[in-house]
């Protein structure tokens, strides 16, 4: 009887010491699991509401020295029409003007017409240097981008055919990229064809990929011509290249294709009062950048209008801190507010004081624009980590309670008999 209960007694003990310390290692697991994730959540919105709030607290502003000497200067011009064009280089001042700064001019190519060919001839004669700046004729507009990707050969094409038949010269050539505005302009009303057009835009890789493969061919055929190119581009596209993603392109259908140099359009006028320190902000990673705007309808240095003076002089400074090769759109606005004289006597050797508060404000908004395109680029790796994370959770709770619920059922109760005989 002594060696009844004792076995029995063995039993009962060994299935707790056989299960119990499984049911502790499943809680224990689960348990270190899921304060990791905890903690790595904790870390991750730590991370981002500090670097956010560590931006915004520069106590003075930045002062950017100039480099002391004259950037090379190119004033982009002749997009409005061939009258304008004509009386823009009629006037001796401009081209006087042109010449004392050593300047380039951008012509925005927008037709093959007699007159602009002679306007060009007019300036090769003048020994000013001109960029050719091709643009699309077609009803999505004039800026290369996926969605005119297979335009854009025979357009390069015809402009070669126009430039032998009327014996110009080039310094460079440039592609303007940037999206197909009028198609997102009509959708602005119907924001669900909006939301849908810029999902499935995200979706579609390929066509990004066949876009770059297309105008990097374009690009070498362009080169092989002898002509350097030049590649103008949103400011969203440094952003992009450092996380490594092409989540905006892919969207909004713009291309990131190199050529002889890569000039990055930040246009202070569209975003007062941050103004110069956008700039001071991306300037770094550009081989270029261009400046503006100088003209339009609106009063000079207020709202969406113009840069006044005081914003020309500065943005010129910051850019020319960082790159040595400026653009400037555009010189009709410089004629007009009368910025070619100032130019010529401009002291390049001097600095200009960003205020801390445009500092913070530049820095908040690229952080957050950072942090928005890591996780849309990630997100489905999120998704799907997340779901194994959960359904193995879900496995080991729902293994740990069955293998409970069968500790709780009575155990049988083991008898020795006596051998018979």
């Amino acid at each position: 009887m002594i060696r009844s209960t004792i076995l029995t007694t063995f039993c009962h003990n060994l299935s707790s010491v056989i299960v119990c310390p499984w049911l502790q290692r499943t809680a224990h697991s689960r348990c270190f699991i899921l304060g990791v994730l905890r903690a790595a959540l904790f870390l991750g919105i730590c991370y981002c509401f500090s670097a956010l709030n560590l931006v915004a607290m520069p106590s003075t502003g930045v002062s950017v020295q100039g480099p002391g000497v004259r950037p090379n200067l190119a004033l982009a011009c002749c997009d409005q029409g061939i009258a304008p064009m004509q009386a823009l280089f009629a006037d001796h001042e401009v081209v006087a003007a042109l010449h004392e700064l050593h300047a380039q001019v951008a012509v925005a190519i927008t037709d093959f017409s007699p007159e602009r060919a002679q306007v060009v001839r007019f300036l090769n004669e003048q020994q000013i240097p001109v960029i050719a700046g091709v643009t699309l004729q077609t009803k999505d507009g004039p800026y290369f981008n996926a969605e005119d990707v297979s335009e854009a050969p025979a357009q390069i094409a015809a402009f070669e055919k126009w430039t032998r038949e009327n014996g110009l010269r080039w310094d460079a050539v440039g592609l303007d990229i940037e999206p197909n505005f009028n198609e997102f302009a009509a959708l602005k009303n119907h924001r669900w064809r909006l939301f849908t057009t810029l999902l499935r835009n995200s979706l579609d890789g390929k066509r990004i990929e066949h876009a770059q493969e297309a105008y990097s061919v374009l690009i070498w055929q362009i080169q092989s011509q002898g002509y350097p190119v030049e590649t103008y581009t949103l400011p969203y596209g440094p952003v992009e290249r450092n996380l490594h993603t092409t989540l905006i392109d892919r969207m909004l259908g713009t291309v990131d294709v190199r050529g002889s140099e890569n000039d990055v359009m930040i246009y202070t006028s569209y975003a007062r009062p941050a103004g110069s320190a956008i700039i001071l902000d991306l300037g770094p990673y550009p081989q270029g950048i261009i400046v503006g705007i100088t003209d339009g309808l609106s009063p000079a240095g207020s709202g969406y209008g113009p840069l006044d003076w005081n914003e020309f002089s500065s943005d010129l400074l910051v850019a020319s801190h960082f790159a040595h090769h400026i653009g400037v759109y555009n010189l009709e606005g410089c004629v007009r507010q009368g910025f070619l004289p100032r130019l010529k006597n401009m002291d390049w050797g001097g600095s200009v004081t960003i205020p801390a508060a445009s500092i913070s404000r530049v820095k908040r908004r690229v952080m957050a624009l950072s942090i928005a395109l890591w996780l849309g680029s990630n997100l489905l790796y999120i998704a799907i980590v997340s779901i194994f994370i959960v359904s193995w959770l879900a496995w080991r709770w729902r293994a740990g309670r069955n293998k409970k619920s069968t500790l709780k059922r009575p155990q049988p109760r083991w008898q020795i008999r006596p051998p018979h005989g």
